[in-house]
């Protein structure tokens, strides 16, 4: 443990403070800052020591109104996340060492820091929390993208994250009622008596997060309109902490396998046809998280190494993607693939970057997203699972489609959009920064380290394995794949079938909410106001003849105005006091 600081400190609570004080300094101590809370966060996580799969090392239990709280709970489940976790807080503060905002570069470290804290967890209330804290200071992240379109898409984020964040409140709140333990662990989806709904309510608040079919737009909506550095920040924490929750809340629930196959289909036609190569590597993003839920769904011990794999490989190279992107989007203006070509003349670390990520997103031999990827299909043959095993290596085919190839072939090669004969003189775009090549040769670095060397990420993963990636069968089959991919994309780009870049909208799911969704809201607000018109309107008349009654009693003339007579005076007086005496004697 790291002397000067308390025993049992969650390496979360030191990036969480480092954040809030990165915003007194200026950029080069912000960037100090960063790195040094980084650096302490993972010497004091590896100081504590980390347990087994069902083993833990526990610190800081305390019990509060009967529930155990377990700030800190670290075995090799969750200690694989916390590990990627604070690799990507110190590549995001390289990267935006010069180009973050304060705001950026503040709430990126709090942001790591939620992650952490989330992934290292033992109880549900903690886990909440983190939860929570996650969503908040993400969307300070979008809203430093500047302009309208990012302060909307913000607040549609946030919506849709405080919302994932109250049904899981909701369901531990139940979980808790019933008798359940407030520690985190495994949940049963279905049981003797059917679906259970408090798990069912826990799950949805999973997905959500994870992105799962129809609950995904808000990825494609919100990381785009981040800037260049924020889009890498938010590309590595929320939905990795959803993956990690799902593996240890619901592994081998087996309605996840198809939740997740279909996951790694349908993002692949919408990458296709979608001209922002930033939007294109969201909906790739949301591909990748499909393996990984199907992954947990499988459940078997080399299935739920391969996602915790997978989710690290995934990490590091879908930062590096999107930092190439960022790093386009600073040089030009723009990430749109109708606006961009030729930038490998004038960018060249920055492309040969890039293309790393493309390999390690396309599974090739000697890159890392093989060593992951081939894990989790060999789990589902192993399980005989026939059309998951079909439906993982279509949509392997189809990431090399899209993230592989129209990634780095449309920014960096295509048509050269900055030749002199179309920039009317103007100079070419300039090479990225030296912290954004810095921050892209770390990332590239662990994408062919992890890709020659495994054992160095299979040593982190929750089981014991003997796996080995690179036997002839794996390495053919892959490579049969990728290169009839390959193929059928030199045919559809020489035969002009290949989709079109232009410049356009395209619809997703999200439609339904946004236009009939939206019209559909506004009708409710206006039958609403028109009901509570009427309400009102119907008081007033009621009340408007009460008064008009009252005051024919009271107003001069009315029957308490007039003089009565002493007889009839003393003979109401009797009926009163009769009342009074009979209402007593009963009583």
């Amino acid at each position: 443990m790291i002397p000067f600081l308390p025993a049992e400190t969650n390496p979360a609570i030191i990036l969480m403070v480092a954040g809030v004080l990165m915003v007194f300094f200026g950029p080069r101590g912000r960037g100090i800052i960063g790195v040094i809370a980084v650096a302490l966060g993972f010497l004091q996580m590896y100081s504590l020591g980390v347990g087994p799969m069902g083993d833990a090392q526990m610190y800081g239990i305390t019990e509060v109104a009967g529930y155990e709280f377990i700030p800190l709970r670290l075995d090799k489940l969750s200690v694989v996340f916390a590990t990627i976790f604070h690799i990507a807080a110190l590549v995001n503060v390289i990267y935006g060492w010069q180009g973050a905002t304060k705001v950026e570069a503040s709430m990126g470290i709090v942001y790591a820091g939620s992650a952490i804290g989330g992934a290292l967890a033992g109880d549900l209330l903690t886990l909440f929390v983190f939860w929570e804290i996650a969503a908040i200071s993400s969307v300070f992240i979008i809203w430093a993208g500047g302009g309208h379109a990012a302060f909307k898409a913000g607040m549609r984020y946030l919506v849709i994250q405080v919302m994932s964040g109250l049904l899981l409140l909701a369901g531990i709140a139940l979980h808790l009622v019933r008798g359940g333990s407030s520690e985190f662990g495994a949940f049963k989806l279905v049981g003797e008596a059917g679906v259970d709904p408090v798990a069912a309510l826990i799950l949805f608040a999973f997905g959500i997060k994870a992105c799962f079919p129809i609950l995904h737009t808000w990825l494609q909506d919100s990381y785009p309109k981040a800037s260049g550095v924020g889009a890498v920040m938010l590309s590595a924490f929320t939905t990795k902490l959803a993956i990690y929750a799902l593996a240890r809340g619901f592994a081998g629930t087996d309605i996840l396998i198809p939740i997740g196959a279909t996951m790694t289909v349908f993002p692949v036609f919408f990458a296709l046809i979608e001209n922002d190569l930033r939007k294109v590597l969201a909906y790739s993003l949301n591909n990748q998280l499909g393996f990984m839920v199907c992954a947990i769904g499988i459940g078997t011990p080399l299935a739920i190494n391969g996602a915790a794999a997978h989710a690290f490989v995934h990490i590091t190279y879908k930062a590096l993607l999107f930092m190439g992107m960022g790093a386009v989007l600073l040089r030009t203006g723009t990430t749109k693939a109708t606006d961009l070509g030729g930038l490998h003349k004038s960018m060249p670390w920055t492309t040969a970057f890039t293309i790393v990520g493309a390999m390690s997103i396309s599974a090739f031999p000697l890159f890392s997203g093989f060593v992951a990827k081939s894990m989790i299909t060999l789990a589902a043959a192993e399980e005989h699972m026939l059309l998951a095993w079909l439906v993982l290596l279509f949509a392997s085919a189809g990431v090399l489609e899209h993230s592989g190839i129209k990634i780095p072939y449309f920014a960096f090669f295509a048509h050269d959009r900055f030749a002199p004969s179309l920039r009317n003189g103007a100079p070419r775009p300039k090479e990225a920064p030296l912290s954004m090549l810095i921050a892209m040769g770390l990332a590239a670095f662990l994408c062919l380290l992890v890709g020659f060397y495994p054992p160095v990420l299979y040593g982190l993963l929750p089981y014991e394995t003997d796996y080995h990636a690179y036997t002839l069968e794996h390495v053919a089959t892959q490579m049969q794949l990728l290169m009839f991919a390959i193929f059928a994309f030199m045919l559809l780009v020489r035969f002009k079938l290949y989709p079109p870049e232009v410049r356009s909208v395209n619809l997703d799911v999200d439609w339904f909410w946004r236009v009939p969704g939206r019209k559909a809201l506004m009708a409710a607000v206006q039958m609403t106001a028109d009901v509570w018109h009427a309400i009102w309107a119907a008081l007033r008349d009621i009340t408007g003849q009460v008064l008009s009654g009252i005051g024919a009693v009271h107003r001069p003339g009315g029957l308490l105005a007039r003089y009565w007579t002493v007889g009839y005076t003393a003979l109401t007086t009797a009926a009163v006091l009769a009342v009074a005496l009979l209402l007593a004697f009963l009583s």
